[in-house]
């Protein structure tokens, strides 16, 4: 097996139907592996199916134009001629659905020219750095739980009996904005918490609701999509 994975760069090799078939399954389960892997690893709004598919069929059609060029210039100016003329576009909302396109269309490229072994290794790194940077949430600054806009309508010295709530339910309590139109009518106030227990954010909710002078209580959850 190892052998096969280190001297498995056989492009000078005659093509035949079961090398063709080879470099098309190949370039299917390389493209099936990362679809997987984006299904799992996916997070947002931009999740769509159609895409999912497209990372299954791009490598496979990829392979395929690579052996339909096989090192033949006039086929590979035909191609890009007929590529002109057929054109698509289609916007990524997420810079790492490109990661995912570029990743297929290599592994394509790879299965498509027998060169088997970057096709296999290359998915297989590419796939565990992708679980890798999902699972570990890699890049995210992880400062606050929750982000809490409530109005006050009670004197600003009378704050410290909702923070004195807030502390109860979390670590660190910062007051990120306090606007006032009108004294006489209250201040609106946003808090950034770190939750001693996030599962425990709806006891905290009720129990602001029940503060007398706390009303319009909102709140958002770092991820939503709809937080700044």
């Amino acid at each position: 097996m190892s052998e096969w994975l280190i001297g498995g760069e056989s492009a000078t090799a005659p093509l035949d139907i079961k090398t063709m078939l080879l470099s098309l399954l190949i370039a299917f389960l390389a493209g099936q592996t990362l679809a997987w892997v984006y299904m799992l690893a996916h997070s947002g709004l931009s999740y769509s199916r159609s895409f999912v598919n497209s990372l299954v069929i791009i490598p496979v059609i990829v392979s395929l134009v690579m052996l339909v060029l096989s090192n033949n210039l006039v086929t590979a100016f035909g191609l890009m001629a007929i590529f002109a003329i057929v054109r698509f576009r289609n916007i990524l909302r997420d810079t790492m659905d490109t990661t995912y396109i570029l990743s297929v269309i290599v592994v394509g490229m790879a299965a498509g020219t027998q060169k088997y072994s970057s096709a296999v290794i290359g998915t297989l790194l590419a796939s565990i750095i992708l679980i890798y940077l999902w699972y570990t949430s890699f890049g995210i600054r992880h400062r606050y739980d929750l982000v809490l806009n409530l109005h006050w309508s009670r004197t600003p010295a009378d704050l410290v009996e909702l923070v004195r709530v807030l502390n109860r339910y979390s670590f660190k309590a910062q007051c990120a904005s306090q606007r006032s139109h009108d004294p006489d009518q209250g201040i609106d106030l946003s808090y950034r918490l770190l939750l001693r227990d996030p599962n425990r954010a709806d006891e905290l909710l009720k129990d602001l609701r029940a503060l007398e002078g706390a009303s319009h209580i909102m709140s958002i959850k770092p991820e939503d999509p709809s937080e700044t």
